[in-house]
Formats: structure tokens, sequence, C-alpha cells
């Protein structure tokens, strides 16, 4: 009953702030450009600011937690079955197909992970390592993908330009560097400036959400965008919604389980932490890459809203069958 209520009460805010941005959209009241312009702020001002503060406090060699192997080892491997099937099966180019890995692997670990996991587990501290993990590993590499992705023509001295760059170009691996520099260095900032980047940090998950609301009326970028590379504009398909969704909520905790319970043999806890963080459904950020980067939302978007109904059920189950009762 305890762990039911801990999933409602992460869920609750997920639904009312989607729904909000819904019914903002349907009755038109932020205008026709809402959902780009908020899209924009949570990529470029409110994500990097969140971003900055986490990392900057934060200490990575966190890492070298063997739960964290095992996460890991299921992040990338439906990572890289998402990323294998949106190129294979869906004739995805590489920036579409980055965010179908994306969507099959990147979990939401931020504003559903954190109270799952102080009601379940009784504290955090493993899903502050699993935000830190996607942020300043599994971020830039979709990032990078992305980028290249999207590139029109050029030469390989202009390709390698723009990787070398990237982070430059780019606030939230720019963000995320510097969190590192202030982290690794042991610099304490001004409190007039964490709080500048706390309060404005705060404002990128119920915006994303937002936005993700918005999309759901079916706007230009929920059917596909018109300036995505492949210039199909294309619906997603419920077929490859649903292997994501599968790859998501179904592969990835069970391989992190393998890994984590027969494979490295840790403690009960920490098989259940393992498999709640990687039970849970797709982050918003995945919807807010690709709308950034011009591709069709459509899989990203109906990957969150579909895995995290899905995960209702999945995380119940998990707590159950690995709980301390068991």
């Amino acid at each position: 009953m305890a762990a039911m209520h801990a999933l409602l009460s992460g869920f609750a805010p997920i639904w009312i702030l989607t729904g909000i941005g819904y019914a903002a959209g349907r009755s038109g009241l932020l205008g026709e450009q809402a959902e780009p312009v908020l899209g924009r702020f949570v990529f470029h001002v409110a994500m990097p600011a969140a971003l900055f503060t986490m990392v900057s406090g934060s200490r990575p060699a966190a890492f070298a937690h063997p739960a964290m192997v095992a996460f890991a080892a299921g992040t990338a491997l439906v990572s890289v079955l998402g990323y294998a099937a949106g190129r294979r099966f869906f004739g995805r180019k590489r920036a579409e197909a980055a965010v179908s890995g994306m969507a099959s692997g990147y979990v939401n670990s931020a504003n559903l992970g954190i109270p799952v996991a102080v009601h379940v587990l009784g504290d955090a501290s493993f899903v502050a390592q699993v935000i830190l993990f996607q942020v300043l590993l599994v971020s830039p590499v979709v990032l990078t993908l992305l980028d290249s992705g999207t590139q029109r023509g050029g030469s390989a001295a202009d390709g390698l330009r723009r990787m070398l760059t990237m982070p430059v170009r780019n606030p939230v691996i720019m963000a995320s560097l510097l969190g590192v520099a202030v982290s690794a260095a042991g610099w304490r900032l001004p409190t007039a400036v964490t709080h500048a980047c706390d309060v404005l940090g705060a404002a990128a998950v119920p915006t994303a959400l937002v936005t993700l609301g918005l999309s759901l009326c079916g706007g230009p970028a929920g059917r596909g965008h018109p300036s995505a590379p492949d210039g199909t504009g294309r619906v997603t398909g419920r077929t490859e919604v649903g292997v994501a969704v599968a790859l998501k909520t179904l592969v990835q905790p069970l391989a992190a389980f393998l890994v984590a319970g027969p494979l490295l043999r840790l403690p009960g806890h920490q098989v259940l932490a393992v498999v709640l963080c990687s039970a849970l459904p797709t982050a918003q950020n995945a919807y807010l890459y690709a709308r950034e980067y011009g591709l069709d939302t459509g899989l990203a978007r109906n990957s969150v809203v579909a895995s995290t109904v899905v995960s209702m059920g999945t995380l119940s189950f998990a707590a159950w069958a690995l709980g301390p009762s068991h």
C-alpha cells in the first residue's frame, strides 16, 4: 500500500501539469507559438540552470558504485537496441534513430524517480547518481548524434569542427561541463548566483511537462516537424512506439536485474534500487531534444506518455517482487 501511494504521489504532478498544457493548447490560451517558445526556454535557459546547479554540487566519483554498473549496462543495451531498431526496421536516419534510442533508455529520474525512491527505498542517493550518469554521459552522446545527424552537407573538416565546438554551442552540455569544473575545483559560488540558478532551474521540469501537454493537441510539431531532415513529416506508427515502450519498461529493468542480481550478486536493496530506476518511464527530455533539433516529435512524445502509463504497473510489480517482504 505504501509503495502504491508513493507511485501515485510521483505520477500525479506529471499527469496534472501535462493536462494543464493540453488544456491550454486546446483553448488557445497561450497562442500558436507557445510550444516552440516554451520548448526553447526549457532547452536553452531553465534546463542548463538546473543541470549546472545539480552537477556543481555533486561528486562524480559515485559512478564507481557497482550498482551503477548494472544500471549503465541496462541503459546501454536498450539504447543501442532502440537506435538499431529505428535505423533497421523503421527507416530512421541517424538523428531520429538517436531519439529512438533515447526514448528506449533515458529514464525520468528527476521528477518521478526521486519521489518513488524516497518512499520505496527510503532515500534518493542512488537516483542522484542516475541523474548524473544521464546528464554527464548519456546526454552528450545523444546530443552528438543529433548534432551530426542534422548537419546538412559540409566537408569532413566541417563535421569535426562542429563536433569539437558542440559543447560551446549546446547549452545543456556547456552547463554540465561548467558544473563539473566548479565541482572539481571545489569552488563555492556566491549565494545570489546559486539561488538564481535554483529558482530558474526549478522551472525546467514543470515547463517541460506543460510543453509536452501542448504537443498532445496535434499541432505541427506533434505530427512531424516540417523541417525534419528526411522531409517525410510522417506520423509515428504504433508499432514503433510499442517497441520503444517495451524496451523501456520491460527489457531495461530485466537487463538491469540480471546484471545486478545473478551476475554481480548485489545486496537485495541495491538490486531493488537498480530495477526501480531502470523501470522508470521515458523522460520528457527525449521530446524536448527532438523538438529542439527540428525532428519528428511523435515517437518521443508518444513514448513518454505511453511508458508513463505502463510503468505504473512495472514499478508496482518491481516494488512488490523485490521489496523487503520478499
